[in-house]
């Protein structure tokens, strides 16, 4: 890997968390497929540019790109090789993508290399965001299109805010109450802070003059919302809402009372609970 700044970052996503997102990626990408539409219409990718698909995961935006860029090419940079190792054994036999593993704030990108760069909640966990867009703004072309996707702030009574926010109070709620032994098992603290990375860019404002102080203009902010597919039923979505947790045992009745919180959730393509994202368009300036 070339330098890392990002240090708490690329401990987390070549740790369990980034493992967790490998070995479940195709629930991930599930979760995130709604969105595609709208990132990839802003993209406006043509069939001869060269792509940068930044904060890559298991690379299933690189190759959409890359059949998109069918006489460019896709190429997809990560933080975390756990992913970037599922990226590559999804993508044996498509000629024209590839596959880096970097920290995109100051990872050597070729100056101007590519026509468009593109992520789908990527580039909410840079340590300096405005150093990393100027990084990213380096490696396109004068006029380079950049698009992305990152969320919005969940609205406390919607459905994804709700429905999250009533699972995460009964596993707290679990976690602290005294077991059969008289003691409390409280969960393993976490690493660094991801729920505060993922809401690095909830506020278009900010986000706006991140990306014009890095060189960037106009800058375009859309609300975009669709479902986020969280399992099959109830019990499965709960079961992976657990699993992502670090480990400690969850009582029955809990899992039971979680259960329930989702069945209402529950329709003939799965549990949806609908989720806001901003698609966020920018050019490089000339």
């Amino acid at each position: 890997m070339s330098t890392v700044v990002n240090t708490g970052q690329a401990e987390a996503w070549n740790g369990p968390v980034g493992q967790h997102w490998a070995n479940h990626h195709e629930r991930y990408d599930g979760m995130l497929a709604s969105f595609d539409e709208a990132l990839f219409t802003a993209a406006g990718i043509g069939e001869a540019d060269r792509v940068l698909d930044v904060g890559c995961g298991s690379g299933s935006t690189t190759r959409r790109a890359a059949r998109l860029a069918a006489r460019g090419h896709a190429v997809g940079v990560d933080i975390s090789e756990p992913m970037l190792a599922r990226a590559r054994s999804l993508s044996t036999g498509i000629g024209n993508v590839s596959y880096e593993e970097g920290d995109a704030q100051v990872h050597p990108f070729p100056a101007g290399g590519h026509d468009v760069a593109i992520s789908r909640g990527g580039v909410m966990f840079f340590a300096d965001h405005t150093a990393a867009f100027t990084n990213i703004g380096r490696s396109l072309r004068p006029g380079g299109r950049l698009a992305f996707v990152c969320p919005r702030p969940a609205a406390p009574d919607g459905e994804e805010g709700r429905a999250l926010g009533l699972l995460a109070s009964l596993l707290t709620a679990s976690a602290t109450r005294p077991s059969a032994a008289g003691t409390s098992a409280p969960r393993p603290a976490p690493g660094p802070d991801l729920a505060a990375a993922m809401a690095s860019l909830s506020d278009p404002d900010r986000t706006r003059q991140m990306l014009e102080g890095a060189g960037f203009g106009p800058v375009g902010i859309t609300a975009v919302d669709a479902p986020a597919c969280w399992g099959r039923d109830a019990g499965d979505a709960v079961d992976f809402y657990v699993s992502r947790g670090p480990g400690a045992e969850v009582p029955e009745e809990t899992l039971s009372a979680m259960r329930d919180v989702l069945r209402p959730y529950e329709t003939d393509r799965g549990v949806l609970l609908n989720a806001g994202v901003w698609v966020v368009t920018a050019r490089r300036a000339s």
